[in-house]
């Protein structure tokens, strides 16, 4: 296993809020604009296909940023980047699992944030699930 730094909760608490900007931005144009331009043809989609394109265009944005270079946007401007737990890249699969495990620890009342606390490594859970870890970008 490689010797990394591994960064604060603080500072990965934060890239969260600015990843909260970046995701809004990636919703607004690349959901709310084609509802818009749909409705306007008077064409309506089911609210399940609604959520299913949200957590598909979500999970584009999020693999690829992961698996090309290991950052999103909030990421590198807060010098951090996500690895597997010996230090190397995310394998594709490991990437789409992440995202998938992210979605109910965050959503259900962030027990995957909170669980940072009780774990002995200071990993959210759905890293620690994953086998991956935030670490500080050299």
């Amino acid at each position: 296993m490689m010797t990394t730094q591994l960064p604060g909760i603080q500072r990965r608490l934060v890239c969260m809020l600015y990843e909260g900007l970046v995701v809004f931005s990636i919703l607004l144009i690349g959901f709310l604009m084609p509802q818009v331009v749909l409705s306007g043809f008077g064409w309506t989609i089911s609210p399940r296909a609604l959520w299913l394109h949200i957590l598909v265009l979500l999970l584009i944005y999020f693999v690829w940023c992961w698996l090309n270079g290991g950052q999103t946007l909030p990421m590198k401007t807060w010098k951090l980047r996500i690895v597997n737990a010996n230090g190397l890249p995310l394998r594709p699969m490991q990437a789409v699992l992440r995202y998938l495990i992210a979605w109910p620890s965050i959503l259900l009342f962030g027990i995957g944030i909170f669980w940072v606390m009780f774990d002995k490594d200071q990993q959210f859970l759905h890293d620690r699930l994953a086998g991956t870890r935030i670490v500080v970008a050299g």
